[in-house]
């Protein structure tokens, strides 16, 4: 096999990886998990603020 070949091939396969995961992140099924694990942050910001301790 020839390096351009090679080369070729892995190109192939990076891109379908980077389309593979661009879909699963921008996939409707996931929407709701990516909201709740975006809000975490907050949400010890708010058991603080009433009083709560864990």
């Amino acid at each position: 096999m020839d390096y351009g070949i090679i080369q070729g091939i892995i190109t192939i396969v990076v891109m379908f990886t980077f389309l593979g995961i661009f879909a699963w992140a921008y996939s409707s099924r996931r929407k709701d998990q990516f909201d709740e694990a975006a809000n975490l942050v907050f949400e010890d910001e708010t058991n603080t603020k009433s009083g709560e301790n864990k």
